[in-house]
């Protein structure tokens, strides 16, 4: 099956309404003047974001003689059904932000430009960028499509008087560890965990994290194996906070991310796992700045006391945004000026300094290198790993987070219903297989 087909066919395996316009070439090839850029919605920081939009817009108007306009997806699914849609049509935007675990679906349509040397030079050089963000560019170093754009590796915010008061020198390094502190720091309306239990991006973080810490990739040799026992104890250990430990807020059902940020910032929580640096510009102006820190997060898997064979203790996913230009755009080289623009060290900078994204530009990271707010973060990025570079890999993650959507109403009625819970990844593995397989 080729690759068009392949994606058809994955589109409608996804349950969502595909948009049936689309802009950004369109409006480009009557003009010449202005690109059209998909982004992630911003959650946390939409005033922000509507305000560098204009900023981008007037710079590269000013620089180019060019117009940019945005458009946003507010989900992976979101994110995933533009891509496709795209691809089928030949019509869109010409740059695509994509997260960068999106980027090995959006290789294998064929889609994107596969970036030439020549094309490298135009945006700085491969040297601009740290080298572990190009980890997920491409299935190897002569094919690639994603180009860095921001750094987002994953680690734990925690309370340090909460602590502090209750005798615990430091967060734990294993899940286990992790829960009975939070329980020990549970109480007088507080909750040893802030967790997002109803955001649409991060709740399969968890699953893959504690799953290949166990051994468990997921995704190998073209095989799903959601239906692991490791992967089972993943999901029963992170229902499990909220549900028969009880050191989650019960309203975590609803939340997403900017709720947990909230709920930490106010006091109201000791531990906030699965975090980046975006959190910091909120936390520092919170009732609990200057009282926090960052830790990673824990590497050894529920029912562990060390890694076990075969484990992989990533301590993040390989986590951040890749741009990416569409071969259909008729304004290819106006594409690369923008992405030289967005990611010198001076604009990458302002960025990182409004929404807390750390920076892909390797000039600008090794300064802030120093920050030792940030010494957790980067050891966390030091620590990271990929997810698998397969076309069908999107379908996974997706798959992830559904079984917790639709365990979210036995959640908010306090309870981890195993055989529902088997039930649901045992749907989820056969989804996912059959994606892999249209993939390949």
């Amino acid at each position: 099956m080729n690759a068009t087909r392949a994606l058809l066919a994955a589109a409608l395996a996804v349950t969502v309404a595909i948009p049936v316009t689309a802009c950004g070439s369109g409006s480009s090839a009557e003009d010449g003047r202005t690109l059209n850029v998909l982004i992630g919605a911003n959650s946390i920081y939409p005033t922000e974001q509507k305000q560098w939009f204009a900023d981008v817009s007037a710079k590269f108007q000013q620089q180019a003689g060019a117009k940019v306009t945005f458009e946003t997806f507010a989900s992976p699914t979101d994110e995933l059904t533009k891509i496709q849609t795209s691809m089928l049509s030949g019509q869109g935007p010409d740059i695509y932000a994509l997260g960068t675990t999106f980027t090995p679906t959006a290789y294998s349509t064929g889609a994107f430009v596969d970036l030439t040397a020549d094309q490298w030079t135009k945006i700085g050089g491969r040297d601009r960028f740290l080298p572990a963000t190009l980890g997920i560019s491409g299935p190897d170093a002569t094919h690639e499509v994603g180009i860095p754009f921001t750094s987002r590796p994953f680690v734990m915010a925690y309370n340090k008087e909460l602590l502090a008061a209750a005798g615990i020198d430091k967060p734990a390094s294993t899940w286990d560890g992790l829960r009975q502190q939070a329980r020990q720091l549970t109480g007088a309306g507080r909750y040893g965990l802030a967790v997002a239990y109803g955001d649409g991006f991060d709740p399969w973080k968890f699953i893959w994290a504690m799953s290949i810490q166990a051994g468990n990739p997921l995704v190998s040799d073209g095989k799903a194996r959601l239906t692991d026992p490791v992967t089972v104890r993943a999901y029963q250990t992170y229902l499990g906070w909220l549900a028969t430990d009880k050191v989650v807020d019960p309203a975590a059902t609803g939340w997403k991310n900017a709720q947990a940020i909230a709920a930490f910032g106010a006091g109201k929580a000791a531990f906030l796992p699965m975090v980046s640096a975006t959190s910091k510009v909120t936390l520092d102006k919170s009732a609990v700045a200057g009282k926090y820190g960052y830790a990673v997060m824990p590497t050894v898997p529920p029912g562990a006391t060390t890694l076990p064979p075969g484990g992989v203790g990533a301590t993040s996913i390989l986590s951040g945004d890749n741009l990416v230009i569409a071969k259909y755009s008729k304004n290819q080289d106006l594409a690369l000026r923008l992405v030289n623009m967005l990611t010198t060290a001076e604009s990458q900078e302002a960025y990182y300094r409004t929404f807390g994204e750390l920076p892909t530009n390797a000039e600008l990271a090794n300064r802030l290198v120093a920050d030792p707010a940030l010494a957790a973060i980067v050891d966390s990025a030091s620590k990271s790993h990929g997810t698998p570079f397969h076309g069908g890999w999107s379908k996974a993650q997706l798959a992830l987070v559904n079984v917790v959507v639709q365990s979210v109403p036995k959640l908010a009625a306090g309870k981890v219903d195993d055989a529902s819970l088997n039930a649901l990844l045992t749907q989820a593995q056969s989804e996912v297989q059959a994606a892999l397989d249209k993939a390949k």
